[in-house]
């Protein structure tokens, strides 16, 4: 091999790791630049930062339902959000044993977190001052916090999990991450609490982290001797396999028409037996002793109302609520994808809570049954009685949970689940019922609404047709890509052609040597 083939890998290797020095070294340099210009406040870029705010103020203010959605955007890039959604992550990449790209998302989030309060606090800039204040924040102002995390953690994700991804649909996946931080970054501008400087510092620290970051690991995967891609590829191509929700399951359900149809059918089925129920109770009941216990319960329990129990019953009810049923099933539905690599067990939970939610809205509109004759601690409320959406949607959220995790784990605590599909609907079910707002006859209709609801999704979905530990699942996948293996971990694989041009000689030269050399005369034979 001539020597400059053996040095080929070397050299591309440099001068992509150049390039990215000298980019990363640029936006250094232009967030280096940025914060003199504040710390030294530097008029135009002050008359340019206030300019914006107000402008932005006077457009935004006259808006609630405008300033509700910049909040709600504003959230995304928040501490609350992104740090459990980090957590979530390095928990899925741990169990799909990528420990790698773990480390690496720990790094550059615990970097984020570190660089944020140290700046904001050297360099001391007070937050904007606006004519109609629609929203505040807590401590300095420069650099924008949720502008620096976004564009660290969506970035990071976005370099861990590209090979996940088909080379059509990564453009379009850079695209949404591109848009939500700029978003995230206008909405801190919009809501007046940080100048276009911060935001605009807050991107440039976060891209320069990042690149910094992706620099070093890098360097860790040559160091370790493994192949170098070009950064389009993701951090590590390799690990598309494993990275991919589901990569050796064949079809979510064989026949989704017939299934779909049979889950319309008996959502209306368990629809008509629950307002049967529901109409008996608010028209055919009252004056009988069963009308009696259903008021006399909710009564019984406010006479121990106090001011202690009066808070737990309120935390125990919002385990109930919707934000409370949408981060469990939030956490749940990745952690099941990596463990046992099936899209059928999200499917299962997001069929449950969906019509879990549609069947008490439609039922609860139909029968409209008042709430128990007590007062209700928790004030007017937006739907009826019957059935209990609270409790409805906590038994239907556990109970699907404890259906899917039990048979597919051999431990001991696998029955914690089954603890908690009972303890956590019972204690819904008696805060709401200590809050004075509902009957007894409503957590029955809850739960009514439960068994017809999984029993209807058993039977339809099907998720346990394949039941298979995390270890087997893990065998499994590791079966389907030996049989097939990924074409896009082969490309990344494949060398560059600049390397294949430069370790393969030039197939006229080869023609050349060959005829130089002359050929063996033979003896002709008579």
């Amino acid at each position: 091999m001539p020597e400059h083939a053996r040095w080929a890998p070397l050299r591309l290797f440099a001068e992509r790791s150049v390039l990215g020095l000298l980019a990363v070294i640029a936006i250094g340099l232009g967030f280096g630049t940025l914060l003199l210009l504040v710390r030294f406040h530097w008029a135009p870029l002050q008359r340019l930062d206030h300019g914006v705010a107000e402008g932005l103020n006077h457009l935004v203010a006259p808006h609630p339902a405008v300033v509700s959605g910049l909040t709600e955007v504003s959230s995304f890039g928040g501490r609350p959000f992104m740090l459990p959604l980090v957590v979530l992550a390095v928990l899925v990449l741990l169990i799909r044993r990528r420990t790698r790209l773990a480390i690496y998302l720990v790094v550059a989030g615990a970097g984020a977190l570190l660089l944020d309060p140290s700046l904001k606090t050297l360099v001391g800039r007070l937050r904007p001052i606006v004519d109609v204040p629609v929203a505040a924040a807590p401590g300095n102002s420069f650099p924008s916090g949720h502008a620096l995390g976004s564009m660290v953690v969506y970035g990071a994700l976005l370099l861990v999990f590209l090979p996940a991804v088909r080379r059509r649909g990564r453009p379009y996946l850079a695209g949404a991450a591109a848009v939500t931080v700029v978003a995230i970054g206008f909405s801190r501008t919009a809501l007046g609490v940080h100048y276009l400087s911060d935001v605009l510092a807050g991107w440039l620290l976060g891209a320069a982290w990042l690149g910094v970051t992706a620099y070093a690991f890098r360097v860790w995967r040559r160091e370790a001797g493994a192949p170098v891609p070009p950064l389009a590829e993701g951090l590590e191509p390799e690990a598309a396999p494993q990275l991919r929700p589901a990569p050796a399951e064949p079809q979510v359900m064989p026949h989704p028409w017939t299934g779909a149809a049979e889950i319309v059918t008996g959502w209306v089925l368990i629809f008509g037996l629950l307002y049967a129920v529901g109409y008996a109770l608010t028209h055919l009941s009252v004056g009988t002793g069963l009308a009696a216990f259903d008021d006399g319960v909710p009564r019984w329990l406010q006479t121990f109302r106090t001011p202690g129990l009066d808070h737990v019953s309120y935390l125990w009810s919002k385990a109930g609520d919707t934000h409370a049923i949408l981060a469990v099933s939030l956490v749940f539905c990745p952690l099941a994808l990596a463990l046992w690599r099936q899209w059928r067990l999200v499917l299962f939970l997001v069929l449950t809570m969906l019509g879990e939610l549609t069947l008490f809205l439609c039922v609860a509109r139909a029968v409209s049954r008042p709430r128990p004759p007590v007062a209700q601690l928790d004030g007017v409320m937006p739907t009826t009685s019957f059935p209990s959406g609270h409790i409805a949607a906590t038994m239907c959220l556990w109970g699907a949970i404890a259906l899917l995790v039990v048979p597919r784990i051999r431990q001991w605590w696998r029955w914690v689940f089954v603890v908690l599909a009972v303890v956590m609907p019972a204690g819904v079910a008696l805060s709401r019922m200590y809050r004075g707002e509902h009957h007894p006859t409503d957590v029955l209709g809850a739960l009514l609404l439960t068994v017809c609801w999984l029993g209807v999704l058993t039977w339809t979905v099907r998720p346990h047709a394949d039941l298979r530990t995390a270890a087997q699942a893990a065998r499994d996948a590791a079966a389907s890509e030996a049989a097939a293996p990924d074409a896009g971990a082969l490309e990344a694989a494949a060398p560059d052609a600049g390397a294949l041009e430069a370790t393969a000689p030039d197939t006229a030269d080869r023609e050349t040597e060959r005829r130089a050399v002359p050929e063996p005369r033979t003896r002709a034979t008579g």
